[in-house]
């Protein structure tokens, strides 16, 4: 009898314990939460590394083709990795671009328009958010209505305004407009603005009130150095589009020699391109504009790398990823 207690306790315990092992396999594959298991870790990150790879796939294609030599170009077994390392191609689109001056008035156009905007942008977000003004929401509905208007509407009007002025073939057409606010993106830089101090409390302004601050003072001394992450935020969302931006440049300085980076890797394209159509196509054609869209964006990943953790909190605190 007490053998086939014995045995049944075994079996009983072996059972418990196929169940225990069953359950923490479950727990472990798809978890208690439906977040935490091995499955849905293992299916996003399959997300993340397809996502990833779509956009790193370019990066890696430019890089590994300017610095391909002649030999390496015309093998068709070398796709990604070149044998040898060439750096000719860099050295021709540097020279081509006229890289020096180039470089230089996109950081001075870029620099200058991402802190105007900064500075205009910011004060008359903080005015749609705090202060009361007659036709505040008619205003409102305005700024909204030119952020939604395609740039092509207004950009006729604009380039004969500026040719009255006298700015045509200058920096002043695309420099000018961010003094008030306006320029590339300048609707949008408003919005994120206004979103930040509306979620700040009100108490802050009324204590700085209560001890006779002005609005001029509330704003300057207390509201502005508490929105760095909004600030962040706004100027590298708007020195990174003035970098890359082609439109305006090239509808403002269409007749100008010196050119930002954007215009001249456009005219660099335009003469390969006729280039090929007189003495047919070359092999180093597409290394060059590579290596010449490499220098490019070399600046914006370098502001990028440094800024990327004050970037990231800042796109949260502003409520741009609601």
């Amino acid at each position: 009898m007490e053998r086939i207690t014995q045995i049944v306790r075994a079996r009983r315990m072996q059972g418990l314990n196929v169940r225990k092992l069953l359950l923490q396999t479950r727990n472990g594959l798809i978890g208690k939460e439906a977040d935490k298991g091995f499955i849905f870790r293992l299916f996003m990150y399959l997300i993340l590394v397809d996502t990833a790879f779509i956009y790193i796939k370019p990066i890696i294609y430019m890089i590994t083709t300017m610095v391909k030599d002649a030999g390496n170009l015309l093998d068709p077994a070398v796709i990604w990795v070149p044998r040898s390392l060439y750096w000719g191609h860099l050295q021709e689109a540097f020279r081509l671009l006229k890289y020096p001056s180039a470089f230089t008035i996109s950081m001075i156009v870029s620099l200058s328009v991402a802190v105007l905007q900064v500075i205009s942008c910011s004060i008359a977000g903080y005015a749609f958010a705090r202060l009361e003004f007659p036709l505040k929401k008619f205003w409102f509905v305005c700024l909204i209505f030119t952020f939604v208007m395609p740039p092509q509407v207004t950009i006729l009007p604009s380039i004969l305004l500026f040719k009255g002025f006298g700015w045509i073939n200058t920096y002043y057409p695309m420099i000018i407009p961010a003094l008030f606010g306006h320029g590339l993106k300048g609707a949008l830089f408003v919005i994120i603005f206004r979103q930040f101090f509306s979620t700040l409390p009100k108490e802050l302004e009324e204590a700085a009130k209560i001890d006779g601050a002005s609005v001029f003072r509330v704003f300057f001394r207390v509201m502005l150095p508490i929105s760095t992450s909004a600030i962040i935020v706004v100027f590298l969302f708007s020195f990174v589009w003035n970098w890359n931006d082609f439109y305006y440049p090239s509808m403002y300085m269409f007749g100008s020699k010196e050119v930002p980076l954007s215009i001249s890797l456009s005219r660099l394209a335009a003469a390969m391109t006729a280039e090929a159509e007189q003495s047919g196509p070359s092999i180093f054609a597409e290394p060059i504009k590579m290596a010449a869209s490499f220098l490019i964006i070399m600046p914006v990943l370098a502001v990028y790398t440094f800024t990327q953790r004050w970037f990231v909190e800042g796109v949260e605190r502003t409520g741009l990823v609601e």
